[in-house]
């Protein structure tokens, strides 16, 4: 695995591990912005889980590449999960860029691993 795929590993397992935990744990803000976009807290929690499962997999994945290449995948789907539910919200592109930065970075750390192979 290349620095840059590590390096890209290494922050998106941060992010969405903060990002998944606030989201299990339920916290205030999380909450709100569940019912911003729609979704009870336990629907929310589900996918903090699967955030969480993504990040792990993700520093997993420095070893086992391709684990770190599915769990990439996955955290793409759950991203665009995201996008769609902001669209549909007609939530403002502020709202929706940091999705959708998430989202370039992921595929360009499953580019990275792409070309390693």
């Amino acid at each position: 695995m290349s620095t840059a795929a590590t390096v890209l590993a290494v922050g998106l397992a941060f992010s969405f591990a903060s990002l998944g935990t606030g989201k299990v744990l339920a916290v205030p803000s999380m909450r709100q912005r569940a019912a911003e976009v729609g979704y009870s807290a336990n629907p929310y929690r589900g996918i903090g889980a699967f955030e969480l499962a993504g990040a792990a997999g993700l520093l997993i994945g420095i070893a086992v590449v391709p684990l770190g290449a599915a769990a990439g995948a996955g955290l793409l789907l759950l991203l665009g999960g995201a996008l769609l539910a902001h669209l549909r919200n007609h939530d403002e592109p502020p709202r929706i860029a940091p999705a959708g930065i998430a989202a370039a970075l992921v595929v360009t750390y499953l580019a990275l691993q792409l070309v390693a192979a």
